[in-house]
């Protein structure tokens, strides 16, 4: 079978491509579905499969800017990326990872990201797991402070077109903080993050602020399953996004949020090992915090990604990389002192691009990839000289699956 990959002509076949990914979850795509992804993606950079002419596959990719440590860089999204059924097995998700990532690297985007639905496909492609997220489960009657909070702000709720003025500054100012977070357009803002989807609307979406001293300090989107048995509410408070300007505005809005009326549980979503919810709350414990992979990182220039982040430690460090999918990369680097050259001089680890993928963002440490037999340490010490290097807190955190 010959596969032929190029990019989306049309509406038609934006929408064939999309249902690559689609029919595992859902119908095909309302028009008004179609038109929001094709305002997020674009024709130009849905990649859809062919053989014989008809459609058997697609992968679409966004355009933003990821936060990396000490900075920001372009960065492609990979997403929507599926294969039909009728055609597993047989090469075509590795012809449109070809694509993607070609493209990428002709756009000078350094990085790409994803959020892998399942986690056993891109490694082969290059791409490492390079954070942590998990979910939290917790009855109200547990939700107290170790310490009490004095609270020095007020909340308020606001709609969707305020909201979309509060809050991207708060995110903004995260993204500052935390690598792993993608830039948000307007447009995303509103067709996503502020938008309650269709079949959540009879459960919407609530959108509050904390606020302080005239400025808005923090911001909560939640919505509500309700329910009652036996007279006694049974309620759930999912909480979507929660992000505070600093320690204290975060601590109020926790506070808000565990003690809305009516609630049995709150359930959370994307909230990374070192979130301050877990030393915030008295008993830590239950909230039954399951981790697992967030986001996953491809450096796919890997001169431009390593330059472009910055390094706490000092001294350098030399890589021997093996890159198979994208041979432009491999070869001997030298990382540190602010920044990454090509080199000549004797390599002290050895490792294929998944690892360093997944060492980009601090939250993989090199001993944990060496104790995983995922990087060769060629020079006593090179990894521990690595881990002072490359190592960063806090850790990576992206609170949305795009």
């Amino acid at each position: 079978m010959t596969v032929e990959v190029r990019t989306s002509r049309d509406r038609d076949e934006f929408s064939r491509a999309l249902y690559g990914i689609w029919q595992y979850f859902s119908a095909p795509p309302s028009d008004e579905q179609l038109d929001r992804w094709l305002s997020w993606v674009g024709l130009e950079r849905m990649h859809a499969a062919l053989d014989d002419g008809e459609i058997v596959g697609g992968a679409g990719s966004i355009s933003f800017e990821l936060s990396v440590p000490g900075g920001s860089l372009p960065c492609a999204g990979v997403t929507v990326v599926g294969v039909y059924p009728t055609h597993r097995r047989r090469g075509v998700m590795r012809e449109l990872m070809r694509a993607q990532l070609d493209d990428a690297h002709a756009r000078a985007e350094p990085l790409a990201a994803l959020w892998a639905s399942e986690e056993t496909i891109y490694g082969r492609f290059g791409f490492g797991m390079a954070s942590w997220v998990g979910e939290i489960e917790l009855r109200r009657e547990s939700g107290g402070f170790a310490r009490p909070v004095e609270r020095r702000g007020s909340v308020r709720f606001v709609e969707p077109d305020e909201a979309a003025q509060l809050f991207p500054p708060l995110w903004e100012a995260l993204r500052v903080q935390r690598p792993g977070m993608f830039s948000r357009t307007p447009d995303w803002w509103k067709t996503r993050s502020l938008r309650t989807p269709d079949e959540e609307k009879a459960k919407p979406r609530r959108y509050a602020v904390v606020e302080a001293d005239g400025e808005v300090w923090a911001y909560a989107i939640y919505k509500v399953d309700p329910g009652f048995e036996a007279g006694v509410s049974t309620s759930t408070l999912e909480v979507v996004e929660a992000i505070g300007a600093d320690p204290q505005a975060t601590a109020e809005l926790w506070r808000f949020l565990l003690d809305i009326d009516l609630t049995a549980t709150m359930k959370v979503r994307l909230v990374p090992p070192d979130h301050p919810l877990f030393v915030l709350l008295a008993n830590p414990r239950r909230a039954r915090y399951r981790m697992g992979d967030g986001v996953w990182i491809r450096l796919v220039d890997v001169g431009t990604a390593l330059s472009g982040r910055a390094y706490l430690g000092g001294g350098s460090v030399v890589v021997e990389l093996r890159d198979e999918f994208c041979p432009w990369n491999a070869g001997r680097w030298r990382v540190g002192d602010g920044r990454s050259e090509r080199t000549n001089e004797a390599a002290e680890l050895a490792l294929d691009a998944d690892a360093l993928g997944a060492a980009y963002l601090g939250a993989i440490s090199f001993a944990q990839l060496r104790d995983g037999l995922r990087v060769e340490e060629l020079v006593e010490g090179a990894v521990t000289r690595a881990d002072a290097i490359f190592g960063w807190r806090p850790m990576p955190w992206c609170p949305e699956i795009f």
